[in-house]
């Protein structure tokens, strides 16, 4: 069935472009270990998985996916999150290391641009290349049901709106899989129909399928669209009253307050049937409107092309006698000789084939340290550098002036400017982590600053040293002694203690970090400090 025109949104050029980048990952050249994260996510319901979540699932079913490591499985899952098919989830990270933290902090659960895009991509590597039938009892099913809901709108009283609701979907749910099965099903024909290689068996059965199949079809679509197109008549004064009625029987999604807080308004799809677009849509697929050519007379007209086609067939294998045939079969039985034949036996198919022998020599000498013999083929000869010159033009001669020196000034001022901007970024994050000092509760870093510190946490950790010492209770208890690290040249000095109960949790716009036992004081170094004394926090 075709879509309305009035259904069509109006999307600005950006918009266009964002829903478009969704389809990017089936062209991608990692398109099989998209296709099977894809694949783990429309698998579930409302659920945000993290790197290792997904990991576990590919491994379990195997496939293209199976082999991802967590710093692959990371990458893909950015991108694919980067193109609008997943969407990053927001939670709390409790993890024991960095590493833990940087692969357990961004969850992802699938959008819904992305479950759509997945399910018809499944739906066409499943279904592609298959004949699909013609549902023409259900043609029958919308007549029927169409006469039926004019006679009771028409009646005293009208219908009860739970029984409209229930007839107009049940009706709509029939037409668009009639449409949808017809659509396909010329689709494949005309697929068919476009080979120019038939044999006389293959002819033979698209002959039967045309004359008998496509025939039924056809007449049997010519012959309830009349009487469809009556009660369309007969029914059209009354549907305004009837979705009236519907919409304040069960609104639906259309009942939810279209702006809250002052965000933009939310966009509902309806239920098929629902609005007078659709009723439309369903009318002119019967008879013609507002000069659009109805889809039965293009019905006929498609099995019209689909005999002219077959005749066309026909007549080249007519013509086969003469000599006047295609030669695709007999090429594509050569090319499966040469893919299955060795080395030296395709050489000798081409001969046999082509006349084709291979070359001997060129007319460069190869270096004095490998003598060629004369019988060796080019094919598994050494390789012999021709220049340029002679390859373009034929002459061993210099032409032009020498070029000059390429001047890289612009790109190293780019570098150095890039470079300024890395330092400039790096010391804002420094700035901002100890202008945080004392009330990380209450802010929310950065990216750049939680990078920073992560990075300064993780340098002081790898330089603790453990020391042991005698608890309350008299056991053994482990501290850290030194575990601090400094960056010189933003001024910024980070030092940890371990102190049992103690619990420092950073929030930030990648997510919160939570540290359990441990106790940081960020303060300047000894040669940047001012007077102003390091700030501890817990």
């Amino acid at each position: 069935m075709e879509e309305p025109a009035s259904r069509t949104p109006d999307f600005d050029a950006e918009a266009t472009r964002r829903r478009l980048d969704a389809y990017a990952y089936l062209s991608a050249p990692e398109r099989l270990e998209h296709i099977a994260i894809m694949r783990v996510f429309c698998g579930t319901l409302l659920a945000d998985l993290a790197v290792p979540d997904v990991m576990g699932k590919l491994h379990e079913s195997g496939g293209p996916g199976s082999g991802l490591d967590a710093d692959t499985l990371t990458v893909r899952l950015e991108q694919l999150e980067r193109w609008g098919n997943l969407l990053r989830g927001s939670h709390t990270v409790k993890a024991s290391s960095i590493t833990e933290y940087q692969r357990s902090r961004a969850r992802y659960q699938l959008s819904r641009l992305g479950e759509r895009i997945q399910r018809d991509a499944d739906g066409v590597l499943a279904e592609a290349d298959a004949a699909r039938e013609v549902s023409n009892e259900l043609l029958a099913l919308v007549e029927r049901g169409l006469r039926e809901l004019a006679e009771l709108v028409s009646g005293p009283g009208g219908i009860a709106p739970q029984d409209g609701l229930e007839r107009v979907s049940t009706l709509f749910v029939q037409f668009a899989e009639f449409a949808d099965s017809v659509r396909d099903f010329y689709a494949y024909l005309g697929q068919v129909l476009a080979r120019y290689d038939l044999d006389s068996a293959e002819y033979q059965g698209f002959k039967e399928l045309l004359l008998d199949y496509v025939e039924a079809i056809t007449e049997d679509v010519a012959f309830r669209a009349p009487r469809i197109s009556a009660a369309l008549d007969m029914l059209w004064p009354h549907l305004p009253a009837l979705l009236g009625r519907l919409d304040a029987h069960a609104q639906g999604l259309a009942g939810l307050p279209t702006q809250r807080e002052g965000r933009s308004e939310a966009r509902v799809q309806r239920s098929r049937g629902r609005e007078l677009a659709d009723w439309e849509g369903l009318r002119g697929w019967f008879s013609d409107t507002d000069g659009q050519v109805n889809q039965v007379d293009q019905l006929r007209d498609a099995t019209v092309r689909a005999l002219q086609s077959l005749l066309a067939n026909a007549k080249r294998m007519l013509r086969s006698a003469t000599g006047e045939m295609s030669r695709r079969r007999d090429l594509l039985r050569l090319a499966r000789w040469f893919d299955e034949a060795a080395p030296q036996d395709a050489h000798d198919i081409a001969v046999a084939a082509f006349g084709l022998y291979g070359a001997r020599h060129l007319g460069i000498p190869p270096a004095t340290d490998e003598m060629v013999p004369a019988h060796t083929s080019w094919w598994t000869g050494p390789v012999v550098e021709v220049p340029v010159s002679l390859r373009e033009r034929g002459s061993r001669a210099q032409r032009g002036r020498t070029a000059s020196v390429e001047d890289h000034s612009e790109q190293k001022e780019r570098l150095r400017t890039a470079a300024r901007e890395r330092v400039a970024a790096r010391r804002a994050a420094a700035d901002e982590l100890r202008s945080a000092s004392g009330r990380f509760d209450d802010v929310r870093l950065t990216s750049a600053a939680l990078g920073l510190l992560l990075e300064l946490l993780a340098t002081a950790l790898g330089n603790a040293q453990l020391s042991r010492r005698a608890g309350g209770d008299g056991a053994p208890a482990f501290g850290l002694d030194a575990a601090w690290s400094e960056d010189a040249d933003l001024g910024i000095r980070i030092t940890v203690h371990r102190t049992a109960g103690a619990r420092t949790l950073l929030h930030s716009a990648d997510g919160d970090l939570l540290l359990d036992d441990l106790e940081l004081v960020i303060g300047r170094t000894a040669a940047t400090e001012r007077g102003g004394a390091a700030v501890s926090v817990s």
